[in-house]
């Protein structure tokens, strides 16, 4: 059985002047928290050695100036296990045998036994179950054949087989050195005037925004070296130097908090009053471009996994009914089955909020490979979606640190419906639509609409199974609504197209299980509504997300007629309810079990 590390946790490394090197990287685990973790580990060089702290929970209540206060070079990591116990020895970061080299690592070694049964073989001895432990031993190994820090690394890493980030040091050079294939790392450039004083480097932007939001990008397949006041990327594969430009962060640190809400998950939904005309907030030449280049184009899919992937389905309909246009879905890991459609001619339209999903980037090189073009609609700027697309539109959005996704999802349904009236050579008008919508957003979130949808989780919360229905683009947002009450409360709930209920479902329905119906004033409104009555009729608790109320309702949550839009105003209170479910069962709807927040590895 492979033993391996969560598949997004959070790194965090920083080589400069600063002397306080070790509660910066404390403070920088801890704004990456969102991410899920369940052991954390800091080390920095201490003099001529190493010197560490590995720790079982959560690093909130940790004072890192404590560990040391004339430390400037130190890298850190929270981890989040998989497969291998949760473990002291487990937590990064890990060391060779005499702990002079140190490694924390995001992602798969996937040929780590063989790389561990070759290191053993020559000696070195083993104290942790993780494949990242290969790595400083790899190191150490190669740093006997170049007494060089920097290409021990890179000769490490091109044994190393699967998606990865990592970060290095080593007790007798005051360097770090990191690289990546796959699993994101960002630099951020600390600068005193024009002169540069430190460099980080870590898995997410938040992890340094407090002290600089100038970053460089490290693209797959690049390695760096820093001293913390020059920096070189390189190719792992070749060795040579590579060009990068420093580029300024627009999120402010303000966007990236909390602010006096108990959970980012609600600060993201309640963000939601205004990122909706934040991602309405498009240039129309680029928006006319992107239309154009569907009309251009001989067949064209759209790609998601997840959440993303609802908006996508919800897509469909809105190219469907809005511009009379056919277009494909399909989930990003089940896409390279869809590989004999494409053409050159072929556009591929996907989506994500990290910009980092392994399965979507899969299919872009499987589209890429056919000579087809991509478009990517993505919220975080620079990422590796972004950088490998042909066109790219972002969401803006802003940072969403809650594992569940709302915010961004919204964003993406806006841009979708925005490019489909676009495509109807409807522009402007999508344009007045989706404003209008992103006002009636803000009028719903009030606290009185806040806490109607408290109180009806206070009535459902004992109830472990829970259905949701939709019609049309309300069916992908049923599956959504779903996707959220799951991940988030735990509770069991499925999403079904409605007219599908007699066909199987219906038989789950009993008295009192309660029944989600996603209704919208359209044409299918009238079929909506007959299959809540069939739901009634077998015992269902139905509650109604609607425009207008109806008596077939035991409950009724009052959503804005919103037109094309009403997807988007329709998944909002079922956002609200899936937290407050969450909440009032104990769970932390920020960091649900088992789950992480981008999806780096297949």
């Amino acid at each position: 059985m492979k033993h391996y590390n969560a598949p997004m946790c959070g790194i965090f490394g920083y080589v400069g002047t600063r002397k306080d090197s070790t509660k910066m990287a404390v403070d920088g685990l801890k704004s990456l928290e969102y991410r899920g973790y369940d052991s954390w580990g800091v080390a920095w060089k201490d003099g001529d050695h190493l010197s560490s702290q590995k720790e079982i929970g959560k690093i909130s209540t940790v004072d890192g100036s404590k560990l040391s206060d004339n430390s400037s070079l130190v890298i850190g990591h929270t981890r989040w296990a998989t497969h291998g116990g949760v473990t002291v020895e487990n937590a990064h970061p890990q060391f060779n045998e005499e702990k002079t080299i140190a490694v924390v690592h995001n992602g798969i070694f996937e040929n780590y036994q063989e790389l561990r049964d070759e290191l053993k073989a020559k000696g070195h001895v083993f104290t942790s179950e993780t494949d990242t432990e290969v790595a400083p031993h790899l190191i150490e190994e190669y740093m006997k054949e170049t007494q060089d820090f920097a290409q021990a690394v890179r000769l490490a890493c091109k044994r190393f087989s699967g998606r990865y980030a990592i970060v290095a040091v080593y007790s007798k050079a005051d360097t770090m050195v990191a690289a990546r294939t796959g699993s994101p790392l960002i630099v951020g450039v600390e600068k005193e005037g024009s002169d540069v004083i430190g460099y980080f480097v870590a898995s997410d932007t938040p992890a340094f925004m407090a002290h600089t939001r100038t970053v460089q990008y490290l693209d797959d397949g690049e390695m760096l070296v820093t001293n913390g006041k020059s920096i070189l990327f390189s190719s792992i594969e070749t060795g040579e130097e590579v060009a990068k430009r420093e580029i300024e962060i627009e999120w402010s640190e303000e966007r990236a908090n909390k602010g006096n809400f108990e959970h980012y998950m609600l600060k993201e939904i309640m963000d939601q009053k205004e990122s909706v005309a934040w991602a309405v907030n498009q240039n129309d030449d680029e928006i006319e471009t992107v239309a154009q280049a569907i009309r251009d184009a001989k067949g064209t899919f759209l790609v998601g996994c997840g959440t993303a992937g609802k908006a996508c389905m919800a897509a469909e309909y809105f190219f469907s009914v809005v511009s009379d246009r056919h277009v494909n879905f399909a989930p990003g890991s089940e896409f390279k089955l869809y590989h004999h459609f494409l053409k050159t001619e072929s556009l591929l339209i996907v989506i994500s909020q990290s910009g980092e999903t392994a399965d979507v980037l899969e299919a872009m090189n499987i589209a890429k490979s056919k000579g087809a073009k991509v478009l990517s609609i993505v919220n975080v700027k620079g990422s590796s979606i972004d950088r490998a697309s042909d066109y790219t539109l972002h969401i803006n959005a802003g940072p969403e640190r809650a594992v569940a996704s709302t915010k961004a999802l919204t964003g993406q349904l806006a841009v979708l419906l925005l490019i489909a009236y676009a495509l109807a050579g409807k522009l402007q008008e999508g344009k007045k639509l989706l404003l209008e919508t992103a006002a009636q957003i803000n009028d719903m979130l009030n606290p009185r609409y806040i806490d109607r949808l408290k109180q009806l989780a206070d009535i459902i919360k004992q109830k472990e199974d829970l259905y949701i229905i939709g019609k049309s683009w309300n069916y992908p947002m049923a599956l959504e609504s779903a996707i959220k009450i799951q991940e988030v409360s735990y509770i069991h709930a499925e999403g079904f197209a409605a007219g599908e209920l007699k066909h199987g479902p219906i038989a789950l329905i009993e008295e009192g299980t309660p029944c989600i119906v996603l209704v919208g004033k359209d044409e299918v409104m009238p079929d909506i509504l007959s299959n809540a009555v069939q739901l009634k009729a077998r015992g269902g608790f139905i509650i109604g997300v609607s425009p207008e109320k109806n008596e077939i309702f035991d409950e009724w949550i009052k959503v804005p007629e919103a037109g094309a839009a009403q997807a988007i105003v329709n998944i909002i209170p079922i956002q609200v309810l899936a937290y407050f479910l969450a909440v009032q069962r104990g769970k932390d709807p920020d960091m649900p079990r088992n789950l992480a927040k981008s999806v780096t590895v297949k």
